[in-house]
């Protein structure tokens, strides 16, 4: 029997109950609220057309470093004490539209698609990445994009047009920035900026990654009888798109008003690498200089002009989104962005982001702004301390919901110096999930309704994970 013929049932009319058999250690208080809870999955529209594996039941979703699942009364206790004191600040609010939030697709075009299905929010009517349309669910919700759409997955055009066609359906989208998308974008815009030691080495800078894209690229719109005709030598190629020979000396001296210089070798180190690295993968699927000049010109014809297919990408792209009490940001908060918080405001953040990546894409890209798509809260990164968490607090906003930390056991509920982080990055693009040992494509999105329900949905886990913080005021 095929797949699509497979009977799957009717998952909208199922009613949802927490499996405890598993977890006897489970905090007493949520197992009684959570039995007296009738949760409701999304309904799978068109499931038939995707990989199995979407889960039908349900179970608590708290703190921990691998599936992040209730087992003892420590985890309880210790959300309950946080939840305490967000609350302390400013009420919890919710979305007033139900949030359906997908993190990190990395060109993985079916496994968007599919990550849709599983939010309800569109129905799957056949193969092609183009057949869905929007439910009703979908059009009364807002689909959140976390970042990265492009780089590591098979099929970065494809994917582009899956988000094009969702826009089209008349959704409401918020696409966010990623660090992988915005690589791209210093990348392209460097070349047409006159060289300087701050944005010469930014093409280049984007390293191996880019070129599966810059594949694709070629092969779609330049093709086997690509006509080079105005298009230089190797060696004046190489110039253009490499750093010149100096630019490891004159960078530290550029960089030094921005940048530590613990900051400044990294990143001659990564430069270094990048350069030994960058041309052999280029010629190991088949691309020259030449055809790499070629192929960066036709994407700053895509993506920077006005009349370019993929024009609307950045132009639609914001750093983050606020809805309610949570924080949509592709990687994480620091304390140097919360002080343009509270200084300024969201709204200042994402017209400051607009400005930078359009005016100045050093300072953007080794500020403060860009270490909210790539901080994965380590010693080398920008510092969230307590004293931040509690700033940000008295902005109202109690919980951060992120990608760019791939899980493979589905979302993670964690806390940063006493601040929730939904993690939901589920690692959907399959060529990450061949690395880690996981099965096909992904499929993965968090839904914050605005009844006060978080639920964490993935095939990496056999139960959908509901969080509700209503149950820690109620305790």
């Amino acid at each position: 029997m095929s797949r699509q013929q497979i009977k799957q049932p009717d998952f909208h009319r199922i009613v949802i109950k927490m499996p405890y058999n598993n977890y006897t250690q489970i905090s007493p208080v949520i197992a009684m609220q959570l039995d007296k809870a009738r949760i409701q999955l999304p309904r799978y529209h068109g499931h038939h057309w995707i990989r199995d594996g979407l889960p039908t039941a349900v179970e608590p979703w708290q703190l921990g470093k691998q599936q992040s699942i209730d087992k003892d009364r420590a985890n309880h206790h210790a959300l309950a004490e946080v939840l305490a004191s967000a609350v302390s600040y400013r009420p919890w609010k919710w979305p007033k539209r139900t949030i359906f939030f997908l993190a990190d697709p990395h060109a993985d075009a079916e496994a968007f698609s599919a990550s849709l299905v599983a939010s309800g929010g569109i129905k799957k009517t056949g193969p092609d990445h183009k057949d869905f349309k929007l439910t009703k669910s979908g059009g009364n919700g807002t689909f959140i994009i976390g970042g990265d759409c492009l780089d590591k997955g098979p099929s970065n055009l494809q994917l582009l047009r899956s988000i094009r066609n969702l826009m089209d359906t008349g959704a409401t989208v918020k696409l966010l920035a990623g660090n992988h998308d915005v690589r791209l974008l210093m990348g392209i815009r460097a070349l047409g900026l006159k060289r300087h030691p701050t944005t010469e080495h930014l093409f280049l800078r984007m390293g191996p990654k880019v070129v599966p894209l810059l594949k694709e690229i070629h092969s779609q719109y330049l093709g086997k009888n690509n006509d080079m005709r105005g298009i230089p030598e190797k060696r004046e190629c190489r110039r253009r798109l490499f750093p010149s020979k100096r630019w490891f000396d004159n960078f530290p001296k550029a960089a030094a008003w921005l940048m530590s210089e613990q900051s400044i070798e990294r990143e001659l180190i990564r430069m270094h690498k990048k350069l030994d690295s960058f041309e052999n993968a280029c010629k190991d699927v088949g691309l020259g200089l030449r055809d790499v000049y070629a192929t960066a010109q036709k994407c700053r014809e895509l993506f920077l002009k006005p009349r370019g297919e993929f024009y609307w990408f950045f132009q639609d792209m914001q750093l983050l989104f606020r809805s309610g009490s949570f924080l949509f940001i592709h990687a994480g908060l620091d304390d140097r962005v919360i002080n343009l918080v509270e200084e300024e405001s969201f709204a200042y953040l994402n017209r400051l982001f607009r400005k930078q990546i359009k005016n100045n894409l050093f300072e953007f890209y080794y500020g403060p702004l860009a270490n909210t798509m790539r901080t994965k809260y380590r010693e080398v990164d920008m510092p969230l301390t307590s004293h931040g968490v509690e700033r940000i607090y008295r902005q109202g906003v109690h919980a951060v919901v992120h990608g760019h930390r791939n899980r493979t056991n589905g979302q993670r509920l964690m806390l940063r110096q006493g601040m929730i982080h939904i993690e939901s990055d589920i690692t959907m693009d399959r060529n990450s999930r061949s690395k880690e040992g996981l099965d096909s494509y992904g499929i993965g999105v968090t839904i914050i309704r605005p009844e006060g329900r978080v639920l964490g949905i993935s095939t990496d886990h056999p139960y959908a994970k509901v969080f509700e913080p209503q149950i820690y005021f109620d305790k």
